[in-house]
C-alpha cells in the first residue's frame, strides 16, 4: 500500500462526503454527524439514497464498458470512498483478471478500510494511495509507480468534482490529470446537477453548506466541459440512470423505479 499508515485523526465533528455516501448505501462506517446530514438531506429529497445506489451502478457499467469495449487494463480511481462491493477493481478484473487498479482518497477512514480494496485476482494489481485530488501532481507521481502511463488508463472521478468549486480549479485539476494519459485513455465522471429539480437541489446544497461542506451543482454543458478534448461515448452526458443500462451485470438486481437521478455521468476517450 502506498502512502503513510501512520495514525491520522478522524474528524467526527464535521460530516465527510464519503461517510455520508456510506450511510446512503447502508454502510456502517459513518458517524452521527454524517448520519444527521444524510437524514437532513433525506427530509429534503427522499430519493437521495437511490441516487447513491444508481451512481454506483453507473460506476460498474462504465468500468465494464471501458474494460470490454476500449480494452483498458489500468484504472486510476480518485475519490474512492469507503469500500462497497463490488468495488471498481472487482468489476474490471471480472472482465480482465490482469487489470491494475489504483485507488486514491483523502479520508482517514477510507485508509483504515483500504485492505478491503486490495483483495483482487492473483494476476492483477490493486493499490491504495492516501492523497487529495487538489494535489494532482502528487497523485500522478505515486500512481506512476504502479501504472504505465505510456499505455491507456481509465481515470475515474465518480461523484467527486461537485465538491470542488470552479474557483478552486476544478476544470484545471481534470486537465492536469488527463494530460499525461496515453491516447486511448478514458475519463469516467459523474457529478451532481440541478437541471432536473433546481428547487430541491438548492435546498440540498444549502444543507451541505451550513455544515461547512462545499457542494456545487453543474449544468449539462458545465459537466460536458470536463471532457474538453475527449471523444464522448454515446449517449454523451446523461443522468447516470440512463447511461447504458443494458450494461448492468446479469446478476444485478433490476433497476429501481423512479425518474432520472440528479447526477450527470459520461465517458470520454482521449484521441
Amino acid at each position: 500500500m502506498s502512502g503513510s499508515r501512520r495514525a491520522v485523526r478522524i474528524d467526527t465533528t464535521k460530516p465527510h462526503p464519503a461517510r455520508v455516501y456510506d450511510w446512503y448505501l447502508g454502510g456502517k462506517d459513518n458517524y452521527p454527524v454524517d448520519e444527521q446530514l444524510a437524514r437532513d438531506i433525506l427530509a429534503i429529497d427522499a430519493d437521495a439514497p437511490r441516487g447513491a445506489r444508481v451512481n454506483r451502478r453507473f460506476m460498474r457499467r462504465a468500468t465494464r464498458y471501458v474494460a470490454r469495449e476500449e480494452g483498458i487494463r489500468q484504472f486510476l480511481d480518485i475519490g474512492t470512498g469507503i469500500p462497497t462491493e463490488p468495488n471498481l477493481h472487482q468489476v474490471a478484473q471480472s472482465v480482465a483478471p490482469d487489470a491494475k487498479a489504483v485507488y486514491v482518497d483523502n479520508d482517514p477512514i477510507v485508509l483504515a478500510h483500504a485492505g478491503a480494496l486490495l483483495r483482487g485476482t492473483p494476476e492483477g494489481v490493486t493499490e491504495y494511495i492516501q492523497g487529495d485530488v487538489c494535489e494532482p501532481h502528487a497523485i500522478l507521481e505515486q500512481a506512476a509507480r504502479i501504472l504505465d502511463f505510456d499505455r491507456p488508463v481509465a481515470l475515474s472521478l465518480i461523484a467527486l468534482l461537485h465538491f470542488i468549486p470552479d474557483e478552486d480549479g476544478a476544470y484545471e485539476l481534470v486537465r492536469t490529470l488527463v494530460e499525461p494519459l496515453a491516447p486511448g485513455s478514458c475519463l469516467v465522471l459523474s457529478a451532481v446537477t440541478a437541471d432536473f429539480d433546481p428547487e430541491t437541489m438548492a435546498r440540498g446544497l444549502a444543507a451541505y453548506t451550513e455544515r461547512g461542506v462545499t457542494l456545487v451543482a453543474r449544468s449539462r454543458d458545465e459537466t460536458a466541459a470536463f471532457f474538453e478534448g475527449l471523444d464522448l461515448v454515446e449517449p454523451g452526458i446523461v443522468s447516470v440512470s440512463d447511461w447504458h443500462p443494458e450494461l448492468d451485470a446479469a446478476d444485478e438486481p433490476a433497476p429501481e423505479p423512479g425518474g432520472p437521478v440528479p447526477l450527470f455521468g459520461g465517458v470520454g476517450v482521449k484521441p
